[in-house]
């Protein structure tokens, strides 16, 4: 027996429904994207288990929110320290049910144990204010309390820092959650359950419901008792989602879709630019909501950013995303295959110059998809408008810089952004023109649980990690007292 069948047979696969695993007659599989197979089944939760799951989580509120922080700290850090414990475990799994490779899943598993030690710290920091008011009759106090009963849903392109970002300020709050993860990928938010579990988390607290039909568990959004939304996925789904939560006014924080342009300035040093690609576009196989997805550069640059392009990506290995020395995996599943298939042969068609992409033989059986560059893209290309969520560099060029922020901002998405110049002044100014919740400058890393990670216009509302991620739990509330 290999290292991940033992691995796939010691992963809980019942819904954890407040503190305990428990099997359901209805299951669904879960594929490994390298190769086709089933590697397991999972319980599928019913509409009654999520009425069960929030029936818990209100009656456990009262209790988590009267533990005092330290404990809720305490119960948090512990949980940090067990995930890098099992950081080889975690990797492996999340490659064998996501697809990525295993040293993205290792950074993963870096990051979103991360957003448990930052939480950790943030829970005995809550605090209020004090003061007079300005017309000199009353005092004014404020103090935080936590928001509540809390639904989070999450996607399957981070199975663990997607959960883990919005589990760890919930919980350093003092609010209860009820997790939905996706059914694509959701062994890694079971085995960070159990984690929990372990560290010390009370029952009731946490549920995680796994399911076959999405609309059981977002049925909760028409209870009254429950009183935050946190979703991360589609920006369709999410607006949606977030019009049923509006029925009772759920407090509601939203990471939606995006299409990051990757600015690149006349002064732009080339090589920098080309090495961070790799992290803004091919971590994850592209398969992230912050990739960079239209490559702008300046015309001067082409060819040399191109040509680094090739050589950088040609390096990269495909192949089974659990096998040593691959470092490009299959996609997740079969749906994203065709879309982005379907998006560079569009470019082609209409007259895009494809530079690189051809895929070895001997993977048949998974959902793989070579690393690709395009050029001279059409105007009318659906790629220049659509999120890739792949393994595709999709050049286009500009002359001025404003002409670049005018295409970088051509887009109902601000998320992400990247932008590259050997002038800091420049840089910055590109920067605060360009409609985006984030900027890495002269980096491809942008991602960290010490800053508030969010977007405008329709790629979300609200932000996670940093300071401000523990107040999306949060409720102000004042108390007026005579002077």
């Amino acid at each position: 027996m290999t290292n991940l069948e033992t691995l796939i047979e010691s992963v809980p696969t019942g819904i954890f429904l407040a503190g305990s695993f428990e099997d359901r007659d209805e299951t669904f599989d879960v594929i490994n994207p390298s190769n086709g197979s089933v590697l397991t089944t999972v319980a599928s939760a019913g509409a009654q288990d999520a009425v069960t799951a929030l029936d818990r989580a209100v009656e456990a509120q009262p209790g988590w929110a009267a533990t005092p922080a330290r404990e809720r700290a305490e119960i948090l850090r512990t949980t940090f320290d067990k995930l890098v414990d099992a950081s080889e475990t975690l990797a492996l799994l999340m490659s064998a049910e996501l697809g990525r490779a295993l040293p993205d899943s290792r950074g993963e598993v870096t990051y979103g144990a991360e957003f448990f030690r930052w939480f950790s710290e943030e829970a005995s920091r809550v605090r209020g204010d004090y003061r007079h008011s300005p017309a000199g009759n009353a005092r004014i106090v404020e103090i935080k309390q936590p928001v509540g009963p809390t639904l989070a849903i999450t996607p399957w392109n981070f199975p663990l820092a997607m959960g883990a970002r919005k589990i760890a300020p919930a919980l350093a709050a003092g609010c209860t959650i009820i997790v939905k993860p996706a059914s694509k990928t959701p062994l890694t938010m079971l085995y960070l359950a159990k984690v929990l579990k372990e560290a010390g988390l009370p029952d009731g607290v946490l549920s995680v419901l796994p399911t076959a039909s999405s609309s059981r568990i977002s049925a909760l959004l028409d209870d009254p008792r429950l009183r935050k939304l946190t979703f991360t996925g589609s920006t369709e789904v999410g607006q949606k989602l977030a019009a049923q939560a509006a029925g009772h006014s759920l407090r509601t924080s939203l990471e939606l879709g995006g299409n990051a342009p990757f600015v690149v300035l006349e002064d732009a040093d080339v090589d920098t630019a080309v090495e961070a690609m790799v992290t803004a576009k091919m971590r994850g196989g592209g398969q992230v909501c912050i990739a960079a997805n239209r490559f702008l550069v300046h015309s001067s640059l082409k060819e040399r950013f191109i040509e680094g392009c090739v050589t950088r990506l040609s390096e990269f290995r495909i192949g089974r995303a659990t096998d040593d020395g691959v470092t490009l995996g299959p996609l997740s599943g079969e749906d994203q295959l065709e879309i982005v298939a379907g998006l560079v042969d569009d470019a082609v068609d209409r007259g895009a110059t494809r530079h690189l992409g051809s895929l070895p033989q001997g993977l048949e059986d998974g959902f793989y998809y070579p690393a690709t560059i395009l050029s001279d893209i059409p105007l009318d290309a659906e790629i220049n408008t659509t999120e890739i969520f792949g393994p595709v560099i999709a050049v286009s060029t500009f002359d001025t810089d404003e002409e670049a922020i005018a295409q970088a901002n051509d887009t109902p998405f601000g998320l992400a952004a990247y932008v590259f110049s050997e002038n800091l002044s420049r840089a910055l100014n590109v920067a605060e023109a360009i409609e985006a919740g984030m900027v890495a400058v002269n980096k491809g890393a942008l991602s960290d649980p010490a800053a508030p990670f969010g977007g405008v216009k329709e790629s979300g509302v609200g932000r996670e990690g940093g300071f401000e991620g523990i107040e999306e739990f949060l409720e102000a509330k004042f108390i007026s007292l005579p002077l």
